[in-house]
């Protein structure tokens, strides 16, 4: 069974959020099945693109509306990402450094759409399912059914995997032009409130859809930025696949990232060193709870609360918990939480910027990890931190409710909160701050956190079944 995931991010190739480590191991982890599944994303001007050989695999060129564009299709030489990594080069529209945030967005991911049907339908390549990951690449499974350009592919199967059902692509229908030729009678398949919505068109024509996680699936019906009743409509179609983690990333026993590398067996002693390594880093305390948190600077993470909930908890345990915060965001966020540290030198430190080093390091140093979020779809975070025996605080939502149970339950491990909202976050402290004392307790909660099994293994295998449910048309 041969698989194209199609996406606007891999990691390491180019990251902005979790999209990236999914497509960048879910691939692998299916090869490793027996699976032929290879990544076609856009290209980027970034540091593995510079550094890894590529050979041409096909040159055309096609049009996007009125405009003739050039593209060419780069293959990575070695598989050294353990999957077959296609990158789609068009000159003035896919040669640029970022990811996302160009006035002419729109017109990109079109043209990256056409360039990758156009590729596939011309040099004959007959991949037997199109995996399609979020709006980027909604367009697809709308153009193979109803555009006479490629009737050669209409009987591919195509999946589509929501990793954030807020984000639609939506545009408007003055940009209808810019598709190729269609059934102008099908047009309503492209349609949702007023505008051409890629990721509703795809929810539409794709054969199956699925959502990182199963609380998930069900929250799109209920909260997805005006989408809610068409995933109602085709909740059929759906099914939630809850992500895994990369084990040979994220492996305390095997992380040059870290201080000193730890088992489950020697997790006091690992998490010690290297929470002394993190704290003589920024300078502090390593006799305290250290709490923390990694991510974007985003109301959707619910880190416009992180400034005042801080501050009480401090102010309610003074010299008794620190905070050490890692992300970039919302500038009026950055300053805030810089301005925290200045009011608080010796209990909070914070980092804007990332650091996939620096992550690492902290996954392992900290005692807590804080996720306040108010949509998180699957969520990985919690699932690093579990295998670095760093105990998660999470508010019960998508993924952050099927993957944590709290400690307070029969085999929980974990920091449950139902509210995004200051109020919960300082109760969710005071929790962690009376639970770290007790070191028989947390040594417990560690070792079966870092027992629990979150590996694509386990996720890869759900994703093949799922193809293998469309095998009558595969």
């Amino acid at each position: 069974m041969k698989i194209f995931h199609l996406s606007a991010e891999c990691y390491p190739v180019a990251k902005v959020g979790g999209l990236a480590d999914v497509v960048g191991a879910l691939p692998k982890y299916q090869n490793q099945m027996g699976v032929e599944a290879a990544v076609v994303m856009p290209y980027y001007e970034r540091k593995f693109v510079q550094e890894n050989e590529w050979e041409v695999q096909f040159q055309a060129s096609s049009l996007l509306g009125t405009r003739r564009f050039y593209f060419e299709v780069l293959k990575e030489k070695t598989n050294k990402l353990g999957f077959e990594l296609f990158l789609i080069k068009i000159p003035g529209l896919l040669d640029r450094e970022n990811v996302y945030s160009y006035p002419d967005e729109t017109e990109q991911f079109i043209a990256f759409q056409l360039a990758f049907l156009d590729w596939i339908n011309w040099s004959q390549q007959s991949p037997d399912l199109i995996h399609c990951h979020d709006h980027h690449t909604g367009l697809v499974p709308f153009l193979l059914y109803n555009s006479s350009l490629y009737k050669r592919l209409s009987a591919i199967p195509t999946v589509l995997t929501i990793h954030n059902g807020q984000y639609h692509g939506a545009f408007g229908w003055s940009k209808l032009g810019l598709l190729p030729e269609i059934d102008i009678t099908k047009t309503g398949l492209l349609e949702w409130n007023g505008a051409i919505n890629p990721l509703a068109s795809a929810v539409k024509c794709c054969w199956k859809y699925t959502a990182v996680s199963p609380s998930y699936l069900e929250e799109l019906t209920v909260k997805s930025n005006g989408l809610e009743y068409l995933f109602y409509l085709e909740r059929a179609k759906g099914t939630g696949i809850i992500n895994g983690i990369d084990t040979e990333i994220w492996n305390p026993k095997t992380d040059s990232m870290i201080a000193e590398s730890f088992s489950i067996q020697k997790v006091s002693v690992g998490k010690q060193k290297n929470k002394e390594a993190l704290c003589a880093r920024f300078g502090i305390s390593t006799d305290r709870p250290l709490i923390s948190f990694i991510g974007r600077l985003v109301g959707e993470k619910g880190a416009d609360l992180l400034p005042e909930a801080i501050k009480r908890s401090i102010i309610a345990h003074p010299g008794g918990v620190n905070f050490f915060l890692l992300g970039a965001g919302e500038p009026v966020l950055q300053d805030e939480l810089t301005a925290l540290q200045k009011e608080f030198p010796d209990q909070c430190s914070v980092f804007i910027g990332y650091d996939e080093a620096l992550a690492h390091l902290v996954y392992a140093g900290t005692d807590f990890l804080l996720m306040p979020s108010r949509v998180e779809p699957c969520g990985l975070n919690q699932l690093y931190a579990l295998r670095y025996g760093t105990i998660p605080m999470v508010r019960i939502t998508g993924g952050l409710k099927d993957t944590v149970l709290d400690f307070g339950d029969d085999g929980g491990y974990g920091i449950r909160f139902i509210q995004a909202s200051v109020a919960d976050i300082v109760e969710a402290v005071r929790r962690a701050v009376e639970l770290y004392p007790d070191t028989a307790k947390v040594q417990s909660i560690r070792k079966r956190m870092m027992a629990l099994d979150f590996s694509w293994d386990r996720s890869a295998k759900e994703y093949i079944n799922l193809y293998e449910s469309l095998k009558p048309a595969i």
